[in-house]
């Protein structure tokens, strides 16, 4: 699977100094989408989704703080308060470079949530908003109770997982020996190992995201208190999840499907999928975002 160059790419500055790289790939004059990922991935690694966006949309990808292709910074920073501004950040920031245009955002699990709360406390950027299976912690019933044992387990993974490899390979066969990784995409795997690893002076592979950070993220998820209902927003919104009917669902399934009938959101639910549905059925999770644009008028 080989990645395309971008078109153009523009280095933001956070508000803090964090740094933030936004590529650009796709048409120019066309709608643009911004796209980014879940916690402890790249967008890069997305891929076989949103390429299939390129013939008929301009796509502005970028990496959250401390992952990807951004430098590492600080540790304090790290955190869903500094996240949320930096969505709206960059929206504003490739406005002023590229153009100010009609734009949808596409954003999973993380920055789902963190594009989700700019929205509500910043102000509506963009024309529309797609989250894909934000891992929101209910605030009742089963479905808390899974979310809240499947935070503390990733909490205690993340912690522990290994921060070296010798090639991207060792960690794209991680990845294979989950239930989820074997279903990626066919060359999803080496690519976000790829992506989520830099060359470290010793000459072998470390994770862009320190694990520290990335299980802070996890933690701070279970006190979040991210629970929106489709008034909160001042514009068209697209929850799509995981698979809640599957055997052995995801709890971020689950929750997404009480979010979306608590919250009367738009929802799809992607068949057979897990929390990672994009890398899992990138052309079904593409066709779900078309059809809501379509239904929209943003083309």
């Amino acid at each position: 699977m080989n990645l395309p160059a971008p078109r153009a790419t523009l280095d933001v500055a956070a508000a803090d100094g964090a740094a933030i790289r936004v590529r650009l790939h796709g048409e120019a004059r066309a709608t643009r989408l911004f796209v980014s990922h879940g916690n402890g991935f790249a967008s890069d690694g997305y891929f076989a989704c949103w390429g299939r966006f390129l013939r008929d949309f301009e796509i502005a990808v970028f990496d959250m703080r401390n992952h990807g292709h951004n430098k590492l910074g600080d540790a304090a920073g790290h955190d869903y308060a500094h996240m949320v501004g930096d969505i709206d950040t960059v929206h504003r920031a490739v406005s002023d470079e590229f153009g100010a245009k009609p734009s949808a955002g596409l954003f999973h699990s993380m920055s789902a949530q963190s594009a989700l709360i700019a929205a509500i406390e910043i102000g509506w950027r963009f024309d529309a908003l797609v989250a894909f299976d934000p891992p929101n912690l209910p605030p009742d019933g089963p479905a808390r109770e899974a979310m809240l044992d499947y935070l503390h387990r990733l909490t205690r993974w993340a912690g522990d997982r290994p921060v070296t490899f010798t090639n991207p390979s060792g960690l794209a066969n991680d990845y294979l020996g989950t239930r989820s990784g074997r279903a990626w995409a066919k060359g999803t795997q080496y690519l976000m190992a790829r992506s989520v690893l830099r060359r470290d002076e010793g000459g072998g592979w470390r994770l862009c995201c320190p694990r520290a950070l990335e299980a802070s993220m996890y933690e701070q998820g279970i006190t979040l208190d991210l629970w929106p209902h489709r008034s909160d927003f001042a514009g068209p919104v697209k929850l799509i999840g995981a698979d809640p009917a599957r055997d052995h669902p995801s709890p971020t399934a689950l929750s997404n499907r009480a979010l979306a009938e608590a919250g009367a959101f738009d929802y799809a639910a992607i068949p057979g999928t897990s929390h990672l549905l994009q890398l899992e059925a990138p052309q079904a999770c593409a066709v779900a975002v078309r059809e809501f644009l379509a239904a929209i008028g943003l083309r």
